[in-house]
């Protein structure tokens, strides 16, 4: 027999009680039912699973001892059709240890027969507020789950044996699974890439005094029938509160597009640069010729023209080996070569050589005293590239009568280099963009100034190349600094 609620006017969770004492189930039922509480009551462990089967309450009370079925096996069955309901055992004082064993098995809580009807309610109440952080974190799973579905970026996690915790379709497309379920499978059975497993091994393998992300860029594909694909791929550890790695989250990025963008960029700049140096370089040629006087004489009038003129195209020459270096810097070509070098021994030969132009212009190119310097590793050629960009750029943009400063000095673990000036200064919202390629301030001052707009763009990017990076200081009309940081060997 079962006794089933008639009212439809209950709110809140659906309870059902399941017991074979008539007065434990018309009481708790009373007691619920003025709570508010929509509550079912069963007389049997059979009647309470066969209303179970078609129905999903959100509380049981379950008596454990049972005739015929019981508690501990409904307890099993509700587990297995019903995982989120919550049970409250109950049973007399001399089944107390069974009602810790059904606790063990998956039951909430239990209340010991007698009981009153203030125990009961706080324990349902209890109970009530367990099943709603239940369904919060059950909604909160789910729509994280639909979020990250729908990310383009592919997302992985695994467990500290690297089996599959998550991968969202973005992840098993770009790495190729093809299999139904990923979930619980071995990272190896993914086909992700020796990249992937080993970013996944140093993240698992990582202290736990240290956390840091570990990145790599690796080709997919390109075999007969399988199209070449660009992806990134960085790895974090994942930590219990005690700190200690408990798996591994990696993300994909496909960076195809951008890798075949930068390529046709760097192609077409290759292709332009050669395609205009060669004619150039003849053309100046040319006007050697006519100047030197080879050719025949030349007025002062025509000399004047053609040095205008030489002076322009000795200017597209020099934006096509900017271009060029650019290129090959962004195409990940610049020259890789590193050697020890002298620090002190370059700035002292760029300070000599940059003098006379600085003369020139009555400006002051003083070398700063410099302490003992270490050594660095570096390609000597981009080092010295990058120095004299600035001190050129010092001499350029400050006025006769200037003053142009260069030192080094360590700091932390990097070699600084400074190039002072006393020149027109940079404004706040010109030094965001300074370091963009093309990029040259436009005003009064700086008019009549000749430049291609590449050179800090060269800067910035050879610093970075060698891990280091560049910071600049200055206000309008008093002057700019401009910082390089190197990296300092380990040995």
């Amino acid at each position: 027999m079962k006794e089933v609620a008639m009212s439809q006017n209950y709110r809140g969770p659906a309870i059902l009680v399941i017991d074979d004492e008539e007065r434990i189930r018309t009481g708790c039922q009373k007691v619920l039912r003025q709570e508010g509480f929509e509550v079912e009551t069963a007389d049997s462990g059979e009647a309470g699973l066969k209303m179970i089967e078609e129905k999903s309450y959100d509380i049981i009370l379950l008596d454990l001892m049972m005739p015929s079925l019981s508690g501990f096996d409904v307890l099993s069955r509700v587990k297995a059709l019903h995982p989120d309901s919550v049970i409250i055992v109950i049973s007399g004082y001399a089944t107390v240890e069974y009602s810790i064993e059904a606790m063990k098995k998956g039951a909430f809580d239990f209340i010991p027969k007698p009981f009153m009807p203030d125990q009961l309610r706080v324990l349902v109440t209890k109970a009530i507020e367990y099943t709603r952080a239940l369904k919060d974190i059950a909604n909160e799973k789910s729509r994280m789950r639909v979020l990250i579905d729908h990310l383009s970026d592919g997302v992985l996690a695994v467990d500290a044996q690297k089996s599959v915790v998550l991968a969202n379709p973005a992840f098993l497309k770009m790495s190729g699974f093809s299999g139904e379920d990923a979930v619980g499978r071995g990272l190896e059975e993914l086909s992700a890439g020796s990249v992937v497993d080993a970013l996944v091994d140093s993240a698992l393998a990582m202290p736990e005094d240290q956390f840091e992300e570990s990145s790599e860029e690796f080709v997919r594909g390109g075999e007969e029938g399988v199209p070449q694909s660009y992806l990134s791929a960085s790895c974090v550890p994942f930590r219990d509160r005690a700190g200690r790695n408990v798996g591994a989250i990696t993300v994909l990025h496909d960076i195809t597009a951008r890798k075949k963008m930068e390529q046709i960029k760097s192609d077409f700049v290759s292709m332009v640069s050669h395609e205009v140096r060669s004619p150039l370089n003849s053309v100046l040629a040319q006007l050697h010729v006519i100047t030197d006087g080879l050719a025949g004489e030349v007025t002062p009038k025509q000399m004047e023209i053609l040095g205008r003129a030489s002076e322009k195209i000795k200017s597209l020459l020099s934006l096509s080996t900017e271009l060029l270096d650019l290129a090959r810097i962004e195409s990940g070509l610049m020259s890789v070569e590193k050697e020890r070098v002298n620090p002190v021994e370059i700035l002292e030969d760029l300070a000599a050589f940059h003098e006379p132009a600085a003369r020139e212009k009555s400006i002051g190119l003083e070398l700063a005293p410099l302490p003992e310097l270490p050594s660095l590793v570096v390609n000597r050629r981009n080092l010295e590239e990058v120095l004299s960009n600035l001190i050129v750029n010092a001499i350029k943009y400050t006025p006769e009568g200037g003053r142009v400063v260069v030192s080094a000095s360590l700091e932390d673990k990097f070699l600084k280099f400074e190039v002072g000036d006393t020149g027109i200064g940079i404004s706040p919202e010109d030094q965001e963009r300074v370091f963009a390629p093309f990029y040259r301030i436009k005003n009064e001052k700086t008019r009549y100034i000749i430049g291609t707009g590449l050179g800090l763009a060269i800067v910035k990017s050879i610093v970075e190349a060698h891990g280091g990076f560049v910071r600049l200081q200055s206000l309008p009309d008093q002057g700019s600094t401009f910082s390089l940081h190197f990296p300092l060997p380990e040995s």
